[in-house]
């Protein structure tokens, strides 16, 4: 009886810089996944910190994970991962993938604005801000795909609303999505932007998930994916549909805690460790 071929993934979870945990419980995160990952006896994970040897690790991967707070891909980078993903990868980014360098805003630190590079480009998102840690509701915009395997119509979680911005909206595929008129955060909190080009063409639907072709592989993003532990909370306050006081929880699980994002978590490694 001949052996089932092994399927080998490589697996990012860190910060910025290299070995910090940048606001987010890091291990906490890359044991999930690493759990998620067990269940498939054919998946052979190899796992980082940062994507400085990403490259050597694409010329040996069929799918990539990431879940990042940075350092994100440099130009050279990006373009090993446009050719990895044209000739048949494919790449699951989570939460901060979608984000990157922040630069200060007109010499003052405090006030800090993302900069957009050709990580954005490959990914297919842009991330601007997100407000304070909220309860809302996700609507799965197309239940027949199969990332959405399983998932209601629509589910609410706690978490990060992450606002971004689409870089190929005629060639993503929808996969969730919020309703906000407006970025709700309060005065002077997180990053700033001179427009907000996370709404949609109606002004109010605001993607949280996509997936998108690219060549022969493809590519598959869901910002939600918020962890923090008490030694790397950062979080000011969170919005009174977490709780009336306001007070962050200074262990926050997020959307780890939530049966429907555990489902889309198992369903995109499950189409991650399809690609032919």
């Amino acid at each position: 009886m001949s052996r089932p071929a092994a399927i080998p993934v490589h697996l990012v979870v860190g910060g910025f810089p290299p070995g910090a945990p940048a606001a987010h419980d890091i291990e906490y995160a890359r044991r999930r996944l690493l759990g998620f990952l067990a269940e498939h006896e054919r998946a052979r994970t190899t796992v980082s910190s940062d994507l400085a040897d990403i490259v050597r690790w694409l010329e040996r991967s069929r799918f990539v994970i990431t879940y990042l707070s940075g350092p994100h891909l440099d130009e050279d980078q990006s373009r090993a991962m446009q050719t990895w993903l044209e000739a048949g990868g494919r790449w699951l980014g989570l939460h901060g993938t979608s984000g990157g360098r922040a630069a200060p805003v007109g010499g003052d630190r405090r006030q800090r604005r993302m900069v957009k590079t050709s990580h954005h480009a490959v990914l297919g998102a842009f991330f601007l801000n997100h407000p304070p840690v909220s309860r809302f509701r996700i609507d799965v915009a197309d239940r027949d795909h199969p990332l959405a395997r399983g998932l209601p119509a629509s589910f609410e979680t706690v978490d990060e609303m992450y606002l971004i911005e689409l870089q190929d909206p005629e060639h993503s595929d929808l996969l969730l999505t919020t309703e906000i008129e407006k970025d709700p955060s309060p005065p002077g909190f997180g990053f700033v932007y001179e427009r907000d080009t996370s709404a949609l063409a109606d002004g109010r639907t605001r993607a949280l998930g996509y997936t998108r072709k690219v060549g022969k592989g493809a590519v598959a993003y869901v910002a939600l994916g918020h962890c923090h532990s008490p030694l790397t909370n950062t979080q000011p306050f969170v919005d009174a549909s977490v709780n009336s006081s306001g007070e962050t929880p200074l262990t926050l699980r997020c959307s780890w805690e939530n049966e429907h994002f555990e489902t889309l978590i198992r369903n995109a490694l499950a189409w991650g460790l399809a690609a032919p």
